[in-house]
């Protein structure tokens, strides 16, 4: 049976720690004077993204590439899609000039696998609607593992989600990664940006857990997955929930501050997170690649990444 990686529950735990402990020798290899080895040769990866993307899409594709796999990458905009082509049309199409796996994005849930029905290439899942993100989940417990000096084991940890849970797919990839390594995990949002049911304590006043967390996740407005008056107008939204200059400076020195990109600044994030020590959002964008190679490797891979 084909392997996937299209959430984190499916995943597993067992298999969460390998790629962990997989990602950082894909990180050392990221960091040699020539970032590229054989592990992938012959081996051909499909990114077939229905959603804009800037940090995903790229950074599998240049996970691929460090692999040294072959890369193919669909451009919807000009493909038979816009002809009233299906997808299932599409994924068989392209599985027929041989793809070993699948990176898929769309903005319906459920889409990668439906694609795993339809060819025997691995799937990878790059976000599908507001259902999952897991490599994102994976390259932030990762950033997280990294940074803090941590094992596979975050027991004690505590971490503050803020913002758009409701209809974030990295909210919950992330919580459910946290919650299988052992963190405690809070959501803080207005009532109705939170999910109908919630599996972790929840709280619309910011200033009531920012001092004590270990990890502050920031999320962006999801607009475009929302309707009409969901959001608090008039700025309301940005001062109870927004990372001014006054919720930066009660953020412990030794806490770590996250975001998945894009940042919308003025809304969540009111000061410039580049002059924050706390910051690890651009590392998170450079172990984007390192987790995909990880995850890449261990679908594709056999033996051990040269060291």
């Amino acid at each position: 049976m084909t392997s996937h990686f299209r959430s984190i529950a499916e995943a597993g735990t067992e298999r969460i720690h390998r790629l962990l402990d997989l990602t950082d020798h894909m990180a050392a290899v990221g960091r040699r004077p020539n970032p590229k080895v054989p592990a992938l040769r012959g081996k051909t990866v499909c990114n077939l993204f229905f959603e804009d993307s800037t940090r995903t899409r790229m950074s599998f594709d240049l996970a691929a590439k460090r692999l040294s796999a072959d890369t193919m990458t669909l451009a919807v905009s000009s493909s038979s899609v816009n002809k009233g082509e299906s997808l299932r049309d599409t994924v068989e199409t392209l599985d027929a000039m041989g793809v070993d796996a699948f990176v898929v994005r769309h903005r319906t849930s459920g889409v990668p696998w439906q694609v795993a029905h339809w060819s025997p290439a691995a799937v990878i899942n790059a976000g599908d609607g507001w259902h999952a993100h897991p490599t994102q989940a994976l390259l932030d417990a990762y950033t997280i593992r990294q940074r803090r000096g941590m094992t596979n084991d975050f027991t004690g940890l505590k971490v503050a989600i803020v913002g758009d849970i409701r209809h974030s797919r990295v909210a919950r990839s992330t919580t459910e990664i946290l919650l299988m390594l052992g963190a405690e995990v809070t959501h803080v949002a207005p009532r109705t940006l939170l999910p109908p049911t919630s599996h972790v304590p929840t709280t619309a006043n910011l200033d009531e857990v920012i001092d004590e967390v270990d990890v502050l996740y920031m999320l962006r407005m999801q607009r475009e997955r929302m309707g009409a008056g969901i959001v608090p107008g008039g700025g309301e939204y940005s001062r109870r929930f927004a990372l001014d200059e006054r919720r930066a400076s009660a953020l412990r020195n030794d806490a770590l501050l996250m975001h998945p990109g894009p940042i919308n600044r003025g809304v969540e994030m009111m000061v410039d997170p580049t002059e924050l020590s706390q910051s690890t959002i651009l590392d998170q964008v450079t172990n984007g690649i390192a987790a995909r190679m990880a995850v890449l490797f261990d679908l594709l891979g056999s033996g051990e990444i040269e060291e």
